[in-house]
């Protein structure tokens, strides 16, 4: 690894550890969880293996880092992206296309491959808590917008762009805006076209007094 120029040893060692978690990253993007052991990354950013237990013990202590490194950042993007948009509808539409650009780029399925793994309880609880904390936006959302049961709701959201992200694809870009446009459509008014759900609202029988 590169020598680092750090004003203390602190400072050294946390752009250290950002290295080793981005070059963690970027070997399991391009070849697979499976790749990512100790010994692969401590030549891949050529380091020995001595100084690279200074800050893993096991690789499931990489694991742990690299996916609880993540999370937040993620969380941190969409917090950005529905703040900048104003009105309802268009916060829940910075939301979706946010989550589904997340969710394809390489990088994140390659946490979600890692989180697959066995890791120590307390490291999976924190992974748990995170994946929550991508929620928090959409739910504030639909808080504020009086929509019942908000976290259910936006757990359900989330499903619909897990499914929307296996239909997209690289260079299709009309295919993918018709998706998300789909995706959000179906989001805000539902599946039936707006004026069957006028009508069944007609047909429905009163309400028994």
């Amino acid at each position: 690894m590169p020598r680092i120029s750090a004003d203390t040893v602190a400072e050294h060692r946390a752009n250290r550890l950002r290295a080793l978690l981005d070059a963690g990253r970027d070997l399991v993007a391009e070849a697979g969880p499976d790749a990512l052991t100790l010994a692969a990354l401590a030549r891949r950013v050529g380091l020995s293996r001595p100084s690279l237990y200074e800050y893993f013990k096991s690789r499931e202590e990489l694991v742990a880092a690299i996916v609880t490194d993540e999370l937040p950042e993620w969380a941190r993007h969409l917090d950005r992206a529905v703040a900048a948009a104003h009105g309802t509808a268009a916060k829940i539409e910075a939301y979706l296309r946010t989550e589904l650009e997340i969710i394809t780029d390489g990088r994140h399925s390659a946490v979600v491959a890692l989180s697959a793994h066995a890791l120590p309880d307390n490291s999976r609880e924190q992974i748990r808590a995170e994946h929550e904390r991508l929620l928090t936006p959409l739910v504030e959302v639909l808080r504020k917008a009086g929509v019942e049961s908000p976290e259910l709701q936006a757990l359900l959201v989330h499903g619909m762009v897990e499914a929307a992200s296996r239909t997209v694809a690289p260079g299709r870009p009309a295919h993918n805006e018709h998706v998300i446009t789909t995706l959000l459509n179906q989001v805000l008014h539902g599946v039936l076209p707006q004026h069957q759900h006028q009508q069944q609202a007609k047909q429905a029988p009163p309400n028994p007094t």
